[in-house]
């Protein structure tokens, strides 16, 4: 698939997973025939990938509910709460200390104490 082509191809397999179409993309790699064996073995990988995580890809879906559907609003949630408590002038963590602070700042950000007590008197 060279030029306008693929490009087209590409934009409607960026539109069907926009909508949460997975099954007609998954269906459009499953019909290429490429004579290349190393690009056999990337479209069999990527189907692989898009027909295993199909559920976390009902993007039109999960918009419909309120949700967000990229990474940006949860990466910048992890930088501000975790960047807050963790970067302050002259700290130093160890694994074990950074994330038992992290698990207790998560619960403060939640309000989710009592989950937090719960897992903690069971676990």
């Amino acid at each position: 698939m060279h030029g306008s082509k693929g490009g087209e191809w590409l934009s409607a397999c960026r539109d069907e997973l926009d909508d949460g179409d997975v099954e007609t993309i998954t269906a459009a790699l499953s019909r290429l025939r490429p004579k290349n064996k190393a690009v056999r073995k990337e479209i069999k990988t990527e189907l692989d990938f898009f027909t295993r995580n199909a559920k976390r890809m009902r993007y039109a879906e999960f918009r419909s509910q309120g949700l967000f559907v990229g990474s940006g609003v949860v990466e910048a949630g992890c930088k501000i709460i975790m960047g807050q408590r963790l970067k302050l002038s002259g700290m130093h963590w160890t694994v074990k200390g950074a994330n038992a602070i992290i698990a207790l700042r998560c619960c403060q950000m939640s309000n989710r104490w009592e989950e937090f007590e719960e897992s903690r008197a069971t676990g």
